[in-house]
């Protein structure tokens, strides 16, 4: 029988093949959850978190999935309840990273960003909320970034949507905890992940200098705070922000 903070509880995670959602994959494994992960043409990867899994005793299922696709996301829900049982948990976290001067950011490009970032937040979540909301169980874990708050060069489009995404959390978690469904965020710092590594060297220098801790955070330091939110360590949790960031932003 499955132990843990998360046994028995089945999870979804978006963007799950690499980086931040990998990490969270395996610590839900660990925990004892029954996870399902989606990724977009990444299956080398996939099949590298499926392995680790199952060294920690968990089978995970993979599908491609474009979180900005209703018909793609229905048919991911779908399979993996069909597979795991009805959606306990949620991490949003699939995300993508394009960097310009806001003057040469494209229209196109600001909505191939919303559209991963914000809308895919609430397809997803609009995907498992009604079932949770019917069952008076679930925990919806958003994850934005600091940058929500403090805003960064050659990155509008990308604040832009993971303010959207801490605005669409509190209003949900509102609209959602009388239900027994607890909603939240983490806003993790700058990451050693293939997003980071999107953005041009110099960025990432004067991003490393004004860090307190005067380093990049690695993926494990991110997934103990999803944990905690998707457990009932986090049962009164609402609408709240974990800052997870290196002192890039203290609040």
């Amino acid at each position: 029988m499955s132990t843990g903070k998360l046994a028995g509880r089945c999870a979804l995670i978006t963007g799950g093949s690499q980086g931040i959602g990998a990490a969270i994959v395996e610590a839900f494994a660990r925990e004892g959850a029954r996870t399902a992960f989606c990724h977009v043409g990444d299956s080398e990867n996939a099949a590298a978190v499926i392995s680790r899994a199952q060294a920690l005793g968990a089978e995970p299922l993979a599908m491609d999935c474009n979180v900005s696709d209703p018909e793609a996301v229905a048919a991911f829900v779908t399979a993996a309840e069909q597979r795991n049982g009805p959606t306990d948990i949620l991490v949003n976290n699939a995300g993508i990273s394009i960097s310009h001067a806001f003057e040469d950011i494209s229209l196109q490009e600001f909505d191939t960003i919303l559209g991963v970032h914000l809308r895919g937040t609430f397809i997803v979540t609009q995907a498992v909320y009604a079932g949770m909301k019917s069952r008076g169980y679930g925990r919806i874990v958003n994850i934005s970034s600091q940058l929500a708050l403090k805003g960064g060069t050659e990155l509008a489009h990308y604040c832009a949507a993971k303010a959207g995404v801490l605005g669409m959390t509190r209003a949900l978690a509102m609209e959602a905890a009388p239900h027994g469904v607890l909603v939240n965020a983490i806003a993790p710092g700058p990451v050693e992940t293939a997003i980071l590594h999107v953005l041009s060297d110099d960025w990432r220098a004067r991003k490393r200098s004004e860090l307190p801790i005067g380093r990049f955070g690695e993926t494990h330091e991110i997934a103990p705070a999803a944990v905690f939110l998707a457990s009932e360590d986090a049962s009164y949790m609402v609408g709240a922000t974990i800052h997870v960031n290196g002192g890039d932003v203290m609040a």
